[in-house]
């Protein structure tokens, strides 16, 4: 079962935390978990592991798609 079916979350949600929040949610997060939540945020994005194989040579790692995605979220949020 995903973290998004198991606790509830819809993926909004991680942009309604502050940034505290938001790094102990991520952190609980698999490497899957967020894939899926980079790839709704981004469609056109290279996350998945057979995009990333394919396009370039390697997969993106847990630390990096955390990083991802808690710049995308902080990039993004209204003062």
């Amino acid at each position: 079962m995903s973290f998004w079916s198991k606790n509830y979350f819809d993926y909004h949600f991680l942009g309604s935390l502050s940034k505290q929040g938001l790094i102990q949610i991520v952190n609980s997060m698999s490497r899957t978990d967020i894939i899926e939540w980079l790839t709704w945020n981004d469609p056109n994005g290279i996350y998945t592991d057979e995009l990333s194989y394919k396009e370039l040579g390697n997969l993106m790692s847990r630390e990096e798609g955390m990083e991802i995605l808690i710049r995308q979220i902080e990039e993004n949020r209204v003062p």
